[in-house]
């Protein structure tokens, strides 16, 4: 059974950071495109970040220069590092894995981040 597993949400001011994690369990990650996406209360899910299994990464332009995606395939992990967070970064974050060869897409149930003072 597949599971994608995020953590490390919660409540931060202005101009704080956090780091989100995103463990999988019941897939081959290191061949997986893996990517964050937040959805905010009235919107759309966006993308956040990308990291290919090569290792390239993208990012959407609200976050780029603050925000930094990373894995660990020996912990089967990705991690978000967030900084300078603004109340505009306030979204449930989700986690998603994706495999282009069989079009495989798997999503975690998110994790809350609120950005307020």
């Amino acid at each position: 059974q597949v599971q994608l597993v995020e953590s490390g949400g919660g409540l931060v001011q202005p101009g704080g950071s956090l780091r989100l994690s995103c463990a999988s369990f019941g897939i081959f990650f290191s061949v997986y495109a893996m990517g964050w996406y937040r959805q905010a209360p009235g919107k759309q899910r966006e993308l956040v970040a990308a990291i290919t299994s090569g290792g390239a990464t993208n990012y959407a332009d609200s976050v780029k220069g603050r925000f930094t995606i990373s894995r660990d395939n020996a912990k089967n992990t990705v991690f978000l590092q967030m900084n300078s967070l603004k109340p505009e970064d306030t979204a449930v974050y989700y986690c998603n894995a994706h495999r282009v060869a069989t079009m495989a897409d798997y999503w975690g149930k998110g994790t809350p981040v609120t950005v307020s003072s």
